[in-house]
């Protein structure tokens, strides 16, 4: 993802340096709201990366995994090592109504390539409510406690990196991470196939630039049907 101004924390973009510090650091990072140390995404929730989400979540195309982890994969620096993998969690619920957790299934071989195990050091407490509808701090609120710790040895001392399929305004993947901060992980990193751009006037310059990126994965799509 490339943006021409965005924090060099949590890689939320902006439309100009206003936000940031003498660090490029956004005020929400600074005051400790986003709750991980960094973020890192394949691309925005939009064009052909939304299409082929929609097709793996909704549509239960499971043999997405496999693709759309591989362009998780690409989003992760080449200068940064993990220790665990934790994907984030579904409510038992939800998971039973969609037969997956796809955040789950896109841990799996992304841990795989990166050599590290997959830990279900998560449990959703509370079946909470879908954030779609929701403004920024409804969200918050919204997943404030729905995540405990389960497996604390799991992440102690670890670099974990915490896997969803979206960020949009960081609220839940913010409140799984600092569970596990809490739990004593010593850095925590999330990773999300995409984020959606919240600035205006944006949407249209990332389709052309994720396209050649997705259009093997669009092929596998036409095979897993």
């Amino acid at each position: 993802m490339a943006a021409d101004y965005f924090c060099s924390q949590c890689r939320t973009p902006f439309l100009n340096d206003a936000p940031l510090d003498d660090h490029g650091v956004c005020s929400r990072c600074r005051s400790g709201l986003t709750g991980y140390d960094t973020a890192y995404s394949f691309g925005y929730y939009e064009g052909v990366l939304k299409d082929l989400i929609h097709l793996f979540k909704y549509a239960r195309i499971e043999p997405l995994a496999q693709p759309l982890g591989n362009l998780l994969l690409s989003a992760v620096p080449l200068d940064q090592r993990f220790d665990v993998v934790v994907p984030v969690p579904l409510h038992w619920r939800r998971r039973l109504w969609r037969g997956f957790n796809q955040a789950e299934l896109l841990a799996r071989p992304l841990a795989h390539r990166l050599g590290v195990t997959v830990s279900d050091a998560l449990r959703r407490s509370r079946n909470t409510e879908t954030q779609a509808s929701l403004s920024p701090s409804e969200r918050r609120s919204n997943v404030a406690g729905a995540f405990v710790l389960r497996h604390p040895a799991a992440i102690r001392g670890q670099r974990v990196l915490l896997i969803d399929d979206v960020l949009t305004t960081g609220a839940t993947v913010g409140a799984a991470a600092a569970i596990l901060r809490h739990g004593g992980a010593r850095h925590v990193a999330v990773l999300t196939l995409a984020r959606v751009d919240r600035r205006p006037s944006w949407a249209s310059r990332t389709a052309a630039e994720v396209a050649s990126l997705t259009s093997s994965v669009s092929q596998s799509v036409k095979g897993a049907k």
